[in-house]
């Protein structure tokens, strides 16, 4: 349908909130350019005027007016380049009509980016038009129907019954049709030229500002300085500059080879390359003839055979998934291949069906019987989405776009800059006040002077010093391989009150032992550890109710399912499981269907044809949550609750397993079509499989430190709620009596609370449930409470969930949505939430929290050696490089069998001490995988110490530091080299992503967050006091013809710069503290440091002046707009405003509890030390003539003590100041138990009033 002439679209996206029309305007028409031709030609007859009428007495006039309006013009032009709603004011008129557009205006979402002008495209096919636009690597698509942009469609929701039948593409005029929709399967990032990418760095609005400051400099003469500062801060836009462009480089290099692969079109098989795929596609998916694993090139619907991928990149999951073909329909609402033709995929609920992009194919296991025959004995499968469609090319469209501003608070700073200019107004009024009652001022001079006292109070280094404080952290981070695609949350990540854990495999390991099995016949309560002495039909349901994959001729899949088989003792050889041979009897069990576990339903179940000696028979195998097996058993044995519920309560796994014979008469078809409420009914009770889950090493430690700095610690797991409070219990989550939330019925007595109430885990404590706040503040003071999924479900229909989430410290037994509400929910109660998880359950957790760290374990570095050894040949360069490897890989393992290589980092050494324990080498390597390498003789300083010896030269102790500096360097710019973020690296399941196994790299976020917070706020302290006594400077001062003289304002300006960048390079404690950074500008302990210290710089800067004043002859003095020339007044000036710069570094530094302090800080001790050493052997003028280097006098010896004594003395009040503010007004500390309670009052603060208490 053709739409109507003048029709105005509208959007319908998620992403966008709104979008303009706009026809752009050509260059001569522009607001840019037309009114300032106009404007010129006026001033140039206005100026020809004044010089007719008054000659050169009008000359400052015309100099103030051309200045004016260049700047004018300027600024115009440079609003178009920092605005972009004032571009489409100037170069584009806004339209009401499509066919008049030529551009549209992208408004986004919050938090999806900003707001762009992008160019409409059209084209014609097959007679009707196609409007797109693309933002941000998406493409909009103008729905002719409704006149809506919408986002581009792919077939990602056609029924199954479509997909079953997908042919692929028969004709050519439908693959022309399908290239022009979506376009090449290719990941265009360009990369800008390093000139065009410097150009838009130069154009910032800070950089503009800064080039402005320094136009000002120079036109009051100081060259030097002006040169020094342009310098210094091209320099730094080219690094950047240089930073980006490798950046966008190595992203283009981060796709795939598109390798070929069998696509079907037009009735046959032939090899395409992967770029070439297109939606609708039908292909045949296989692994590559090598052996490598195969990076699968698009999103593809499985729909013959099975495959196994590793889907780590997208969820952060170290064990494969099996997916399975649509298959036919049979009307099981779980797996999709069960679900009625009409049905329609969804990619969320339906991901065992769906390859994605970006993940790496281990397996494939083509089906002979599929519709259509693949060439190579693949699986067929068709084609979802391509390009930035994938679930790759969203990853990729992370990294490209998710590098938000770092700022402290652009609010806060917005204000704080405001603030400060209050100041300089005044002090500008002053000087143009007093300036225009002396009429020989030279008028240009005094305009130009209160421009600079004006832009004085604008720190134009913060934008660079914040970048170089967070890249600083980025780079600790990734030398322990902890990469962040989202670097505005380091800062972030120092305010965090509230540590949320997943617990199997991200607190306990992912390795689980068969304890053995319990409640079986004669041992009702007891367990039988030696699982082979079992009755045939229990251990069946442990070997055969399983879902285990076979790769490379190893399992692979639960590690639950794993302990079970390999306890049994059966074989296991993909669906096909065998039993020792006992006597004559032997059996072999073949699964012909699955029922795949649900976290919904709580339980899985495979139906199997079990062959025996001399008989054949049909089985239902099942094994779930033991509340959920309990009502599909005919019987229900009366130990049954006693039981599971004694070894839940110890810790243990516990997993009920139930099976039923089927009629033998039934039919492989008929089994596969049986309805799954019906197979897992009127089952037999077989017994509980008791597993053991242990602690990973670090969990205990890392915890316990986390406690200790008064962090709320919650435990969020899919496990029973017993097994999850004793294990909370050991990592120090629940340290008191518990109570567990549970719900005795599903009616509705929900709606009032009364079918809730308070279960203690021995049961020997029971409380009713009050939705009352109060009394469940009191309720949380006393017990750590654990909340089931039930129970949250129950808290939420009587809207009670808001009072009890915050005050829980377990959840147990939730689904994955029920994690993400749960963190949602910490948030809005006004607590700052890390959210650590492992797997694709925790994933919208992880997004949902403020800090989401996916936990990612490297792959096994042997078994990577061991794969790579045996494909390659045995020629002696091969031989030789293998060797080399083995030296290489030895000792970073060989310490796994020693004690101290067993302690986890981040303990001080005598707890190192105290927790020796032997560990295996993979322990090792997780535990610290920022260990330097073992092999380090490619270093620089090691091969200057090694060719030292080789010469027999004396190695002193200055010559091994140096060696070490050396080798320091090379590896940070290692490190350095390897900050980019790649999928490999980082995973779309959280912002931040640890290759390490343990949660230990949380601590170091935490850490690093709060160093990056400190240093942001104490930046602004150190540049507010030097803006405030530069705009004295500029102002008090200049009316007293006190000035700088160049080469002065040189080595000031090297002094800051210097000090700001070895004050960014501090590195936090080993250890955390309970006290809190302040996380804002606007705070009493800033304002009260801030204003007392700038008024004892202020006094002694006075006094000084004054002092000089009365020393200095009159005949000396210096008119404000003479030209320099050293005398008494500015060298007291000067060296006054040195010490004061030298001393706001040194007091607001702040060391301990957050940082290394001062004397550990190396550059930055030793810039502060050199600066005070600088200071006095200038004011004493040692050695003689020494001052003159700096443009100075010689001080009268009084005034030397004066400079010298006063100088200490207000070093030592304005520390004083500092460190009293500090204690007067310290960071809120947020309570350790039952969320917003705090321990002194007993009480709890709803989290409005705890957020206004924060800063007080």
């Amino acid at each position: 349908m053709a739409l109507p002439p003048g029709f105005l679209p509208s959007c319908d996206a998620q992403e966008l909130q709104d979008i303009t029309l706009y026809r752009k305007l050509d260059r001569w028409h522009r607001l840019d350019v037309a009114p300032f031709l106009a404007l010129y030609a006026v001033w140039a007859a206005w100026a020809l005027q004044q010089l007719a009428t008054h000659g050169g007495d009008s000359f400052v006039l015309i100099q103030l007016v051309t200045y004016a309006l260049l700047a004018l013009h300027a600024l115009t032009y440079l609003g178009t380049v920092w605005s972009v709603g004032i571009k489409s004011r100037l170069h584009f008129r806004a339209v009401g009509r499509l066919e008049d557009a030529t551009h549209v205006k992208v408004v986004p979402h919050s938090f999806v980016g900003t707001r762009e002008i992008v160019p409409l495209q059209g084209r014609i096919t097959e007679g009707s038009p196609i409007i797109s636009f693309d933002f941000r690597k998406l493409h909009f698509i103008l729905d002719a129907e409704d006149g809506m942009f919408r986002k581009l469609k792919y077939p990602t929701k056609e029924t199954f019954a479509t997909y079953r039948a997908s042919g692929g593409y028969g004709s050519e005029g439908k693959l022309v049709a399908a290239l022009e929709r979506w376009g090449p399967n290719k990941f265009v990032v360009p990369v800008p030229s390093f000139r065009e990418l410097l150009w838009e760095q130069l154009l910032a609005p800070f950089f503009c500002f800064q080039v402005f400051c320094v136009g000002l400099w120079a036109l009051d003469d100081y060259w030097y300085y002006s040169a020094f500062t342009l310098l210094m801060l091209v320099s730094f836009e080219c690094t950047v500059v240089g930073q980006r462009k490798k950046n966008l480089s190595d992203v283009r290099r981060l796709q795939a080879p598109k390798e070929p692969l069998n696509v079907y079109r037009s009735g046959k098989w032939g090899k395409l390359p992967g770029d070439a795929l297109l939606p609708g596609d039908v292909v045949s998916v296989v692994r590559s003839e090598g052996g490598d694993d195969l990076v699968l090139q698009a999103d593809m619907l499985l729909l013959a055979g099975t495959c196994i991928v590793d889907e780590a990149v997208l969820t952060g999951e170290s064990t494969p998934q099996w997916k399975n073909p649509v298959g036919e329909a049979t009307g099981d609402e779980i797996d999709a291949s069960e679900l009625e033709p009409t049905s329609r995929l969804s990619i969320k609920r339906d991901r065992m069906h769906v390859l994605f992009g970006g993940t790496k194919l281990l397996q494939t296991s083509g089906d002979k019987s599929a519709k259509i025959k693949t060439p190579d004995g693949g699986c067929l499968a068709v084609v979802l989405r391509t390009g930035f469609g994938t679930a790759q090319g969203s990853l990729m469209r992370t990294i490209l776009y998710s590098t938000e501003r770092v700022t402290a608070n652009n609010a806060e700073a917005f204000l704080f800059i405001l603030f400060l200019l209050v100041w300089a107004i005044a002090a500008s009024g002053y000087v143009l006040h007093k300036g225009l009652q002396d009429p020989d001022r030279d008028r240009f001079k005094l305009i130009l002077n209160c421009i600079m006292i004006l832009t004085s109070v604008i720190p134009p280094e913060l934008p660079m010093e914040l970048t170089v404080a967070v890249n600083a952290s980025l780079l600790a981070l990734a030398r322990k391989r902890i990469f962040c695609t989202e670097p505005f949350r380091i800062p972030v990540a120092g305010k965090i009150t509230t540590c949320c854990f997943d617990k199997t495999g991200t607190l306990t390991s992912d390795h689980m032992i068969l304890e053995g099995v319990a409640g079986t016949k004669g041992h009702e309560l007891d367990v039988v550890t030696d699982v082979k002495t079992l009755p045939t039909a229990v251990s069946r349901v442990l070997a055969c109710c399983q879902s285990l994959l076979q790769v490379d001729k190893g399992l692979v899949g639960d590690p639950v399912e794993k302990a079970a088989v390999e306890a049994t003792g059966w074989v296991c050889k993909q669906d096909t499981i065998t039993s020792p041979k006992e006597g004559s009897s032997k059996e072999v069990n073949k699964i012909m269907h699955r029922f795949h576990f649900s976290s919904v339903l709580k339980r899985m179940s495979t139906i199997v044809q079990t062959e025996g000696v001399s008989s054949s028979s049909w089985w239902v195998l099942s094994k779930g949550a033991p509340e959920v097996v309990q009502g599909m058993l005919a019987k229900v044995p009366p130990h049954y609750q006693q039981c599971y519920k004694r070894y839940a309560s110890e810790g243990a796994r516990v997993l009920a397993m139930a099976y039923k014979q089927l009629p033998s008469e039934m039919t492989p078809s008929e089994l596969r079509h049986l309805p799954r409420d019906h197979a897992e009914s009127e089952l037999v009770f077989a017994g509980f499989a008791v597993f053991r889950s242990p602690l990973k090493d670090d969990s205990e430690p890392a915890l316990r430190m986390l406690r200790e700095s008064q962090h709320q610690l919650i435990m969020i797991t899919g496990d029973a709620p017993l097994t999850a409070c004793h294990t909370a219990g050991k990592v120090h989550i629940v340290t008191r009596p518990a109570l567990i939330l549970n719900r005795s019925g599903q009616g509705s007595s929900a709606s009032n609370g009364a079918s809730l109430f308070w279960l203690s885990p021995d049961e020997s404590t029971r409380e009713p449930f009050v939705a009352d706040p109060e009394a469940a503040w009191q309720l949380a003071d006393e017990y750590d409470l654990c909340i089931t999924g039930d129970s949250l479900a129950a808290l939420q229909e009587i809207g009670a969930a808001e009072t009890y989430v915050p005050l829980a410290q377990v959840y147990a037994r939730v689904t994955p949505e029920q994690k993400e509400v749960v963190v949602k929910m910490l948030r809005s109660a006004g607590l700052h939430v890390l959210m650590c998880g492992d797997g694709t359950n925790d994933v919208g957790a992880l997004k949902g929290a403020h800090v989401g760290v996916a936990l990612l374990p490297p792959p096994d570095i042997s078994k990577s050696k061991q794969k790579k050894a045996s494909n390659s040949s045995s020629s002696i360069s091969t031989a030789k490089a293998a060797i080399k490897g083995k030296g290489e890989a030895g000792p970073a393992v060989a310490p796994a069998s020693g004690s101290a290589a067993a302690a986890p980092r981040g303990l001080p050494g005598s707890q190192l001490q105290a927790r020796q324990q032997p560990a295996t080498a993979g322990d090792v390597v997780a535990a610290d995988p920022a260990a330097p390498p073992a092999v380090t003789h490619n270093r620089p300083g090691t091969q200057m110490l090694d060719k030292m010896r080789a010469q027999g030269r004396t190695v002193t102790p200055f010559l091994e530091r140096m060696a070490k500096s050396m080798d320091d360097m090379a590896s940070a710019a290692e490190a350095e080299a390897s900050n980019m973020v790649k999928p490999g690296d980082a995973s779309m399941a959280a912002p931040f992503t640890a290759k390490q196994s343990s949660v230990m790299p949380c601590l170091d976020i935490l850490k690093q967050g709060r160093c990056t917070l400190v240093t942001t706020i104490q930046m602004f302290k150190i540049l507010g006091l030097l803006c405030l006594s530069t705009a004295y400077s500029l102002s008090v001062l200049y009316m007293d013809g006190i000035k700088l003289g160049d080469l002065q304002a040189t080595v000031a300006g090297m002094l800051t710069a210097s000090m700001f960048l070895f004050i960014s390079n501090a590195k936090p404690l080993p250890v955390m503290s309970k006290t809190r950074p302040h996380s804002r500008v606007f705070c009493r302990y800033v304002f009260i440091s801030l204003l007392g210290q700038f008024s004892l710089y202020l006094a002694f800067l006075m006094y000084m002046q004054h002092q000089a004043h009365a020393l200095m002859p009159k005949d000396e003095r210096q008119e404000p707009d003479a030209e320099f020339k050293p005398n008494l007044i500015n060298t007291v000036c000067f060296l006054a405003n040195f010490i004061i710069q030298t001393m706001s570094f040194a007091v607001n530094y702040v060391g301990e509890p957050f940082n290394t302090p001062l004397h550990l800080n190396t550059m930055f001790n030793a810039a502060v030390r050199w600066s005070a050493i600088l200071y006095i052997l200038l004011v004493v003028n040692l050695p003689v003539g020494f001052s003159k280097w700096f443009s100075l006098v010689t001080l009268p010896a009084m005034m030397q003590v004066q400079m010298l004594g006063l100088g200490a003395l207000v070093f030592v009040l304005a520390t004083g100041i500092e460190r009293g503010a500090r204690v007067a007004f310290p960071a809120a500390i947020p309570p350790e138990k039952g969320g917003l309670c705090g321990p002194s009052s007993r009480a709890v603060l709803p989290g409005a009033a705890w957020r206004e208490r924060k800063e007080e």
